[in-house]
């Protein structure tokens, strides 16, 4: 998939995700928000600018994880691994967060758990920031949220190891972490509304459907253009025609 196409499909992976994001981290939006200076957070606009640095630090942290996703996925290739078995573990991992949005199947909540054990030590360096008197210590406490474990980011990370290279593994996940922007910056303000909404079984089980097909649809054009080239590659091994009939 070209660059560009890969950008777009990762911020929509990231809308689609919208649901999740208000459940797991709208509280902690409307906690950092409490935790900034009264003086601050009395004025909207320069809220605003805290909220955006929050963010800024969180999709920066998951630009750095693509950065090592992509160089790791790509160094793997070289030493021989099947791009095919890469593309499908990442259509898995689509297809287990379409599963885990629609509460059909709560596989990925074991990751989080498991991810929950480094969580542990960085949550307490986040306490050190507050309270939040400068947009760089919103910023700093984004890198660190960047950290918490969740399940849709692990798929937005299974899937820069299939990138190909360490920038496009970074710009998927700045792909991915700008198609979460709008619901994070709208949670900063109006997190109970929007909990209320993106919770609902309808929102949550069509987003988790889409996500569905759109983890087959990756498998599906990964196996058809694997066969593809594995046809290409055996056509290209044969002897030109031409060559035979000199050679004879």
């Amino acid at each position: 998939m070209p660059a560009e196409l890969t950008f777009a499909a990762a911020m929509l992976v990231g809308l689609l995700g919208s649901s999740h994001c208000i459940g797991m981290c709208g509280g902690i939006v409307a906690a950092l928000n409490m935790g900034v200076g009264a003086d601050i957070s009395a004025r909207p606009r320069n809220l605003f600018v805290y909220q955006l640095s929050y963010n800024l630090g969180r999709i920066g942290s998951y630009v750095c994880v693509g950065l090592v996703a992509g160089t790791l996925g790509a160094t793997l290739v070289r030493l021989g691994l099947d791009p095919l078995a890469g593309r499908l573990f990442a259509a898995a991992f689509m297809i287990a967060l379409g599963l885990y949005l629609a509460n059909w199947w709560r596989g990925l909540g074991y990751l989080e758990r498991a991810g929950a054990r480094l969580w542990q030590h960085i949550q307490p360096i986040g306490q050190k920031l507050f309270p939040i008197m400068s947009p760089l210590q919103a910023l700093l406490l984004g890198v660190l949220w960047g950290w918490l474990p969740c399940g849709l980011v692990y798929t937005a990370v299974a899937w820069s190891l299939t990138a190909g290279s360490a920038l496009e593994g970074a710009l998927l996940m700045l792909g991915f972490g700008l198609g979460t922007l709008p619901s994070m910056l709208l949670a900063g303000n109006l997190f109970g509304r929007l909990k209320q909404g993106f919770q609902a079984p309808v929102i949550r089980t069509t987003a988790g459907v889409l996500m569905i097909l759109f983890g087959v649809y990756s498998a599906w054009s990964g196996l058809a253009g694997g066969h593809g080239h594995a046809h290409h590659a055996q056509a290209d091994s044969s002897p030109p025609a031409s060559l035979l009939a000199f050679s004879g």
